[in-house]
């Protein structure tokens, strides 16, 4: 199998349960509920994505013919002197349109710790050690279950309450960017101060200026 990868570098995850944590971020191409084209927005299950997924030209990106070339170039990514678990998170676009489990063992075999960022469409693959659902819209959830869900807010047709009972660790209410991102933060505040299962996911990569 061939992998298509927008772009694959070393960082800090920006938010959620691993929040600070050091990673190897990798964002495959492609997703099946927008195109990632502009024309097409107005018509997507996903209309507020605002992350650029189309084609393999970021940093890092690339075709890659087999997991194992794939899983080199992550970790070729992870510093030599860098103590701990090595981590990689696999998202998109879509991560699962193409991560498989030949692709998370490859990387396990590698030491990897192996976590996705799925909008949940999809069933994940048995052999992840973590996963995080941020469920969009109206899609259909086929993964039900997991570490984390983390829901962007304010979904009109999404609402907290329709997951609430699900079988995840952690669940996460992250404000919607955009033109009326403080009026999301004040409304997801509020909301778990009144739920506490819910806590606040800030997108903190953007807060202090780094990919």
């Amino acid at each position: 199998m061939t992998y298509s990868v927008k772009e694959l570098y070393f960082t800090l995850q920006g938010e959620g349960a691993h929040t600070g944590r050091a990673a190897v971020f990798l964002r495959f191409a492609g997703c099946n509920l927008w195109t990632g084209l502009e024309k097409d927005r107005a018509s997507a299950v996903c209309k507020f994505c605002d992350t650029d997924f189309v084609g393999t030209d970021g940093p890092g990106g690339g075709k890659f013919k087999h997991a194992d070339v794939l899983a080199d170039a992550v970790a070729a990514n992870w510093p030599g002197d860098v103590s701990g678990k090595p981590y990689v998170v696999c998202t998109g676009g879509e991560p699962l349109l193409q991560l498989d489990q030949t692709l998370i063992e490859a990387f396990q075999e590698r030491g990897f710790e192996v976590g996705v960022e799925t909008n949940g469409t999809m069933e994940a693959p048995a052999n992840l050690d973590w996963i995080c659902v941020s469920p969009k819209s109206t899609a259909t959830l086929a993964q039900r279950s997991g570490n984390e869900l983390k829901l962007v807010y304010y979904q009109e047709d999404a609402p907290p309450e329709a997951f609430q009972d699900l079988a995840f660790d952690f669940f996460y209410l992250q404000p919607m960017d955009g033109p009326s991102r403080a009026d999301h933060t004040a409304a997801a505040v509020e909301y778990c101060k009144q739920h506490p299962q819910w806590r606040l996911s800030l997108q903190t990569h953007k807060l202090i200026g780094i990919p």
